[in-house]
């Protein structure tokens, strides 16, 4: 979906990732969580940081700090999980997206959406649906069916069967 497509106020969910704030479209957010053991999986990519069981379900967490080439994600008492529901060739996918912690809930009109910045040919930023603007600062709104490539998300989902 792109920012276009946005014709009326939408609700999203805004975290932080290092000093940057992040939105996620509050229908694609299942639930955020406090954070808890991520059982590690062996030969997985680097930013795939496990599984958590989830009212007896296995779902993969990705630490998105990781996917944006920043540092790892440290636990504090903020870091939590935010769990999404995101689209993978037709079918939804439940995963868990690590951030350092959530801010809140907010409202942004089509007209506080701006398209993201065209940054060349070799950078890669489909997966920001848009550029919000809150008071005096940008909030990137993110495209989660698009921050991780279709064969990322094929090794999550074949390495989850509980997962779909």
């Amino acid at each position: 979906m792109s920012v276009e497509t946005i014709t009326e106020a939408r609700r999203y969910l805004t975290f932080k990732l290092d000093n940057e704030v992040f939105a996620l479209d509050v229908a694609t957010v299942r639930e955020v969580l406090d954070f808890t053991t991520v059982t590690r999986i062996p030969r997985t990519p680097e930013f795939m940081r496990g599984v958590i069981n989830l009212r007896g379900g296995v779902v993969p967490v990705v630490d998105l700090r990781l996917a944006f080439d920043m540092s790892a994600t440290e636990k504090t008492v903020n870091t939590c999980i935010i769990v999404v529901e995101v689209s993978l060739e037709g079918e939804t996918t439940v995963m868990g997206a690590l951030a350092d912690s959530v801010e809140e809930v907010i409202d942004l009109e089509p007209d506080q959406i701006q398209p993201p910045p065209k940054i060349g040919t070799s950078i890669r930023t489909d997966f920001i649906r848009g550029m919000g603007k809150r008071d005096a600062r940008f909030v990137m709104i993110l495209d989660i069916d698009r921050v991780f490539s279709a064969d990322q998300l094929a090794g999550l989902r074949s390495s989850s069967p509980a997962a779909a």
